[in-house]
């Protein structure tokens, strides 16, 4: 079962969030915040990470790049989501590193298909996320 962190500081979309994962066979945790984040991933590195952008201490990005130097955090599917839909900040997260930006708030179909679109073409994955 592939292993998935929720990373927000909204109790409201890390439960959505967590319905839709487990609704998809996903072993979810949370972390409220990128601290939280960073420790959770540093006992133990999920396959996919599901970031808030805005958050206190830490911003998404800042875990974000803090995750992709960790080891093992190379391989982590990383979907970065954020309230916004300007094209540079889409931009930026992209070469920041992450595989895929979600807009919030999201429903638990655009979840799933963009989950699907990240396995397309990665082997096995591709079962994982259909």
């Amino acid at each position: 079962m592939l292993a998935c962190l929720v990373v927000d500081d909204s109790k409201v979309v890390r439960m959505v969030a967590r319905r839709v994962l487990e609704g998809m066979g996903l072993a979810v945790d949370e972390a409220s915040d990128g601290q939280q984040a960073i420790a959770a991933c540093t006992q133990s590195m999920p396959g996919l990470v599901l970031l808030g952008w805005e958050m206190p201490g830490m911003s998404g990005i800042d875990v974000l790049r803090a995750l992709r130097a960790a080891p093992g955090g190379a391989a982590v599917r990383i979907v970065l989501c954020a309230a916004e839909t300007d094209p540079e900040r889409v931009r930026q997260c992209l070469e920041a590193g992450a595989d895929e930006y979600v807009m919030k708030p999201f429903d638990g179909q655009i979840l799933r298909t963009k989950l699907a679109l990240l396995g397309t073409g990665h082997g096995a994955t591709t079962a994982r996320f259909a």
